[in-house]
């Protein structure tokens, strides 16, 4: 996109107002959210989405950096999107109602598999699809993340992104992998608690596994989907406690599945009890934020259900790509060892008073002595 500035001169460099991914966003006609977080992607508003014939709202958050985005659409009852296909990734997660959706490039041999909430897929790099509402009365909604503005603004070509004939035979895979099936990873891979596959029929009760070095009883799965460089991942921790704080690059897109609570931010080389160091995000079901690259940021139940969360993020194990500060293995390693991670024992007495407020009004209690040691005795 060509812009004009009346101050500069033939000799001065052109200043360019936008990247390639902010023109088009801008063209695209639809809401575009930014800020720290999202109160809740169910509700957000949506309006008329001409290139995907539904309604839709882009959601950028500060803590995406530019790296990836996220947006929201809606499929009235009865509808069916436009068909697309394009050289970023996207991985999706359904909010709301029940549909389907073709994948495949050969109009005759095309897959199809049906969702419902709860249901995440990932749609492989540059092939044909499209969804479909299976209600006739009520809306369908889903989140999708994408890689689209750092595909968008390294190659700042629509055509090439939108209309590109190479196929990707390595990205695709099996029929089943749509299905529902998939593969466990164990420790003999080299990688651990990651299921592999296309299609997750429902996150919200897909079991997950300790991972004692995040803290607090907390337990986790990871998902290596459609051979991308995105990943994702599920974290659950009891009623009671918290998990310990970290920092990473930008982009990972924390969506609340369950439970109530909220999240600490803030700069790497600062305190979260300094004056203006400090965001705190309260979340519930529906709700997303996005800490921003090397922020350190922690996550507490607040409620008195056992919370989990949804992360669409940079980092896969198969395929490593890294953005920003930490690279992918330090989250879970003590800063004092050069990782990303403040131990429990290392944090600031005001964290756990903080918590210990916040779920005294949901009726529950801190479940941390066993965790930190100065809260024993």
């Amino acid at each position: 996109m060509t812009t004009s500035n009346p101050e500069v001169t033939a000799d001065q460099p052109r200043i360019v107002k936008y990247t390639a991914y902010d023109a088009f966003i801008e063209k695209e006609g639809i809401p575009n959210i930014t800020g720290f977080s999202v109160d809740d992607l169910r509700t957000v508003e949506v309006k008329p989405w001409e290139r995907l014939d539904c309604l839709g709202t882009y959601i950028n958050l500060d803590g995406a950096g530019k790296t990836n985005d996220s947006y929201v659409a809606e499929i009235p009852p009865g509808g069916k999107m436009a068909p697309e296909k394009h050289i970023f990734e996207k991985n999706i997660l359904v909010l709301e109602g029940r549909g389907a959706t073709l994948v495949g490039d050969d109009p005759g041999n095309r897959q199809s598999f049906e969702w419902k909430r709860g249901s995440v897929f990932s749609i492989p790099i540059n092939v044909w699809h499209q969804h479909m509402n299976g209600s006739g009365t009520d809306p369908a909604r889903f989140v999708a993340v994408t890689t689209a503005p750092l595909t968008m603004n390294l190659f700042h070509n629509e055509g090439f992104v939108f209309s590109n004939p190479y196929v990707f035979e390595d990205r695709i895979g099996g029929s089943k992998l749509f299905q529902g099936e998939g593969k466990m990873w164990t420790a003999t891979t080299g990688r651990t608690n990651a299921w592999e596959t296309n299609f997750v029929p429902d996150i919200e009760t897909f079991a997950t596994f300790t991972w004692k070095e995040r803290g607090a009883g907390g337990s986790h799965v990871k998902f290596e989907m459609a051979e991308q460089t995105q990943t994702a991942h599920v974290s659950e921790f009891p009623v009671g406690t918290y998990k310990k704080a970290h920092r990473h690059g930008p982009g990972a897109h924390v969506i609340i599945i369950s439970g109530t609570g909220y999240s600490l931010l803030w700069p790497s080389h600062g305190s979260p009890h300094e004056e203006g160091g400090m965001v705190r995000v309260d979340w519930r079901p529906g709700s997303m934020v996005v800490p921003p690259n090397g922020w350190f940021h922690q996550h507490f139940n607040g409620g008195s259900t056992p919370a989990r969360y949804l992360a669409f993020r940079w980092g896969s194990q198969k395929y490593g790509f890294s953005l920003g500060v930490a690279m992918e293995g330090e989250t879970d390693v003590s800063v004092k060892l050069g990782g990303g991670q403040i131990e429990y024992e290392d944090e600031e007495p005001a964290i756990h008073d903080m918590f210990v407020e916040t779920i005294s009004k949901a009726g529950a209690e801190s479940q941390m002595a066993q965790f930190i040691p100065r809260l024993k005795g």
